[in-house]
This record gives structure tokens, sequence and C-alpha cells, in this order.
């Protein structure tokens, strides 16, 4: 059996009471960072054994774990912080899962992208989730987004923030309204709302940009003259 276990995204505290139960009961826990990870476990005290799972040697060791829970271990997967598979490895754990007919229960928890677009003030009926912006095609990608009726949220790190907001100013033209989430749940924690220009304006002032971001983009309206 496979676990997903959700992980906090910030604040160590934003952790259900059956994902420490969970994470204290399996075999086995899979993670992308041991300094990281074992902050989180010492915190609630677990003391389940931990084994590397990143984006590098995923490929080379799902077989090994897929054997392990097909002899009878259940095994819980965590990321960074957040949900695993979502920008984080797990695809293909799953994936070899599904194949083997191996149980995978994903559970309930932290993720950046539904807090930011509650906190917007945008329209939550309905939203797409871009994630990281590729840079291969990216004024494409945003020429097609550009006219999107529903709510768009995007992630971005601190060294391309500025330059994915004078794409976004150039495509959604510098009026669009935008909320951005900086370090959601940590004590940083800060929010920027109003026009992409204004915006763009504060953060091009910035010597230095630090944290990670969730931006939110009003969907598109075509007003009537």
């Amino acid at each position: 059996m496979l676990y997903i276990v959700p992980t906090p995204i910030g604040n160590l505290e934003d952790f259900s009471f059956r994902s420490i139960r969970i994470l204290k009961e399996v075999d086995l826990i899979l993670t992308e960072n041991y300094n990281i990870s074992n902050k989180l476990l010492k915190f609630y005290n677990i003391t389940t054994h931990l084994n590397l799972y990143h984006i590098k040697n995923e490929h080379n060791i799902t077989h090994i774990f897929i054997k392990k829970m097909k002899q009878g271990k259940k095994i819980a997967l965590i990321s960074n912080s957040g949900t695993p598979n979502i920008y984080d490895p797990g695809y293909l754990l799953v994936r070899a899962c599904i194949k083997e007919s191996i149980y995978v229960e994903c559970l309930p928890g932290p993720t950046a992208l539904i807090p930011a677009l509650v906190i917007s003030g945008f329209s939550t009926n309905e939203f797409i989730f871009v994630g990281f912006l590729s840079k291969k095609k990216i004024n494409k990608k945003l020429i097609n987004l550009s006219k999107e009726k529903r709510t768009i949220i995007i992630y971005e790190s601190p060294h391309r923030l500025l330059k994915t907001l004078y794409y976004i100013k150039t495509f959604f033209g510098p009026e669009r309204k935008i909320v951005i989430c900086k370090e959601l749940s940590k004590y940083f924690q800060k929010i920027f709302r109003g026009k992409i220009i204004d915006i763009l304006i504060y953060f091009k002032k910035k010597t230095k940009i630090l944290g990670e971001y969730t931006i939110v983009i009003e969907q598109y309206k075509k007003y009537k003259n």
C-alpha cells in the first residue's frame, strides 16, 4: 500500500492528526530531502525510517519500492512541502502502483494553490492551475491564457518572478488585476494585490527578491464601451 502524504508548506502546525498517525504506522517513508523531512518528523516525534526518493533517482529505484509493497510493506511518500506529485516526485511511483494493482491513497492536506485562490477575491467557481511556466513557447502559452475566462494560478520562483511579471503585463495588459502570495503560511507571508503594472513597479524597486510565490490572475472580462 502507498500513502501520498502532503506536508506543511510553511507552518509545521499545518499537519493533520491522520497524517501523523500514518507516518508513524508505515514501514518506510520516501522523502526528497533528509534534512527538511527530519525537522518535521522530529517535531512530531516520528521515528519511521527514511529513504531518499527524488527527481534524480526515481527512474532508477521505483521498482525497488514496488517490490517492497508487493511483499506487504506499507510506504508513505512525502515531499519537501505540499502534496507529492504536484510539481514534486510521485507520478512514476503512483503509475507503477496502479499497474501492479497496489492500493494508493492520497491524504488531503497542504497545497499553496487553494489558499492563494481563496484569498485572492477572484472567482473560485472555475479556475486553471498552470504551475511553473515553461521557458519554451512561453509567449504562445500566455497569449492563450490572456483570454482565459477562468481564474489563473501560477507558481513562480524568486529569480524568475520579475521576468514573469513582465511577460504577464505584455500579454494580459497592465490593468489586469492580480494577487501575489509570498511564502504562504510562513512567518514572512505577504499578500500583494492590485493591477499588474503597479505590482511590477513595486518588485522592480526591490534590491533582492526572496521567497516562493503563487500568482493569481483575474479571469478575462470583455468590457463594453
